[in-house]
C-alpha cells in the first residue's frame, strides 16, 4: 500500500525551495521509470528533455505565463512527441527488438506490417494526436516515481508549444512539446500542501 499512501502525499506543487536540488541518483531514478512506460506497440514515439539549465528556464518561462516553479524547481522536464510518424521509426523499433530478444528481425515481418498498416495509414492530425496522447503515460509514471522517491511535481499543460518548439528547436527534429512537469522540493510557503486533496468518490467515478 505504499504507492497509495505516497499518492496521497502528493499534489501539484505551486512553490519550490530554490535551495534544495534533487541527487543525480533519484534523477536516473526518474529517467528510468520513465523509460520504462507503457506505450502503444512499445514504439515510445516521443522524446524527454530535463533542462537544468537556468538561462534556458528563464527562456520557458515566458512561454510559460511567467509560472514560478519553471525556474524555481530543481529540473523541468518536457515531453515531446514526435509530430510525424515514418516506417523508419517502426523499423527502428523492430531493430531494437531484434537485438534484445535475440531473434532475426524476419519474425517479426508480420507484425511489422501490421502495425505500419495500422499507423501510417492515419491522417497526420491523428498521428500528432496519438503520438501527444502517449507522453501523458510518461508523464504519469514521472509522477508515480516522484511521489515514490518523496520528490514534488507539477505536470503543467499552461505553456505555449509553438514558442517551446522554438526555443529549443523542436520542429527541426520532428518534435512538439506536449507536457511539461517541473520537479523539485516544495517550499514550506506553497500554502497548497496544506490544502484536503479533492477527488471524486470511488462510488461517483467508477460506473458498476
Amino acid at each position: 500500500m505504499g504507492l497509495i499512501d505516497n499518492l496521497k502525499w502528493r499534489y501539484a506543487t505551486k512553490k519550490f525551495d530554490v535551495t534544495k536540488k534533487i541527487s543525480s541518483e533519484n534523477l536516473e531514478q526518474i529517467k528510468t521509470a520513465i523509460q520504462l512506460s507503457a506505450s502503444s506497440y512499445g514504439l515510445q514515439l516521443y522524446k524527454v528533455l530535463i533542462i537544468e539549465d537556468k538561462k534556458l528556464q528563464e527562456q520557458l518561462q515566458l512561454a510559460s505565463y511567467g509560472q514560478s516553479q519553471i525556474t524555481d524547481a530543481s529540473y523541468l522536464v518536457v515531453f515531446c512527441n514526435y509530430t510525424i510518424v515514418t516506417e523508419k521509426h517502426i523499423d527502428a523499433y523492430f531493430s531494437l527488438k531484434s537485438q534484445v530478444e535475440e531473434t532475426n528481425i524476419s519474425a517479426f515481418q508480420g507484425y511489422s506490417d501490421f502495425i505500419k498498416a495500422d499507423v501510417l495509414n492515419r491522417s497526420d492530425i491523428e498521428k500528432d494526436k496519438w503520438t501527444s496522447n502517449q507522453t501523458y503515460i510518461a508523464l504519469g509514471n514521472l509522477l508515480n516515481i516522484c511521489a515514490e522517491l518523496k520528490i514534488d511535481a507539477c505536470p503543467m499543460e499552461g505553456f505555449e508549444a509553438d514558442k517551446y518548439n522554438t526555443i529549443l528547436n523542436l520542429e527541426a527534429q520532428g518534435l512538439n512539446a506536449s507536457v511539461i512537469a517541473a520537479i523539485g522540493y516544495r517550499s514550506n510557503d506553497d500554502t497548497s500542501q496544506y490544502s484536503k486533496k479533492v477527488r471524486k468518490s470511488i462510488e461517483n467515478l467508477f460506473l458498476s
